[in-house]
């Protein structure tokens, strides 16, 4: 039996299915926050880490240190005081992103945060690896 390699690639590309709209894999849920007096509170706290898969607590620690300000956690709401815009959150995410999230090899979110003595270390879960990441 031959095979043409023209009705091989034809046969092959019709199995694989089509890509209908190029998308993320890792989309974050729309910030929803509001500003009462001079407090800023973002709803959805939990759920943009639980999507980032990382500790409310770490992402609010480093929200606080890079805007200057004061902030607690409420059951899934971040509270921080100041008034602060929307655009300024969304930078800063895509900061921490960047920084403690992202895998710096294959640019894939597959993270884990692990802690070694006093250094943290992000291991990524689909190339598996090892980066050092920056304190905070």
């Amino acid at each position: 039996m031959t095979y043409d390699y023209e009705d091989l690639l034809k046969r092959a590309r019709s199995q694989i299915p089509e890509l209908t709209s190029k998308r993320e894999r890792l989309e974050l849920p729309k910030l929803n926050y509001s500003v009462i007096g001079m407090r800023t509170i973002i709803h959805n706290f939990k759920e943009i880490a639980d999507t980032l898969n990382r500790d409310p607590q770490h992402l609010l620690k480093f929200l606080t240190r890079e805007m200057a300000t004061a902030a607690t956690l409420q059951e899934s709401r971040a509270i921080f005081q100041g008034k602060f815009g929307q655009d300024t959150f969304i930078r800063l995410i895509q900061r921490y992103m960047e920084g403690f999230v992202i895998c710096p090899v294959c640019k894939r979110p597959d993270t884990k945060i692990v802690k070694e003595k006093r250094l943290s270390f992000l291991i990524c879960e689909a190339c598996g690896a090892k980066s050092s990441m920056p304190q905070l």
